[in-house]
């Protein structure tokens, strides 16, 4: 299973493409309540556009995942602390862009990626073409996105 933060859901929605994030992984996807909550404050609140995510499962937290929770949530928000709580005690990987969650992840050796490995692996699967790739990577930059890298290209060169 592969656990998606509320930053990546929200940058593929943003550029109207949130279920592009299906086929870039063959295990399935799910997100826990906290980040579905951060996700529905923002169709609320009108910060982004209103999908239908019923193919996004979300989970539940065990008791011992809400400890772990409970202490991460000091140095993380919610939805970051959330997800790495869950994959560190059901040995899952994450999808996120928050660069404390992923120093987080290092420590805790939960396998990690974010939107761009998405995109990238969107494109190696042929799902959309490097071009097409470039195009959504710079409408996510424009809606607020902070990309590392401008292009795919140096990603996709290096797989």
């Amino acid at each position: 299973m592969i656990l998606i933060d509320n930053t990546v859901l929200s940058n593929f929605a943003l550029i109207r493409h949130p279920t592009a994030i299906q086929y870039a992984f063959s295990e399935p996807i799910c997100t826990t309540e906290q980040v579905f909550e951060e996700l529905n404050q923002g169709m609320k609140l009108q910060r982004l556009p209103k999908f239908s995510w019923e193919w996004l499962e979300v989970i539940d937290m065990t008791e011992v995942e809400a400890t772990q929770f409970t202490q991460l949530q000091r140095q993380l928000d919610k939805g970051e602390a959330s997800c790495l709580a869950v994959a560190s005690q059901r040995k899952w990987k994450i999808a996120t862009d928050d660069k404390d969650a992923r120093k987080w992840a290092i420590r805790l050796q939960i396998p990690h990626t974010g939107t761009l490995g998405i995109l990238g692996v969107l494109v190696v699967k042929n799902y959309i073409g490097l071009d097409e790739g470039n195009t959504w990577l710079a409408s996510m930059i424009e809606a607020g996105y902070r990309s590392p890298m401008s292009t795919l290209d140096k990603l996709i060169q290096g797989k």
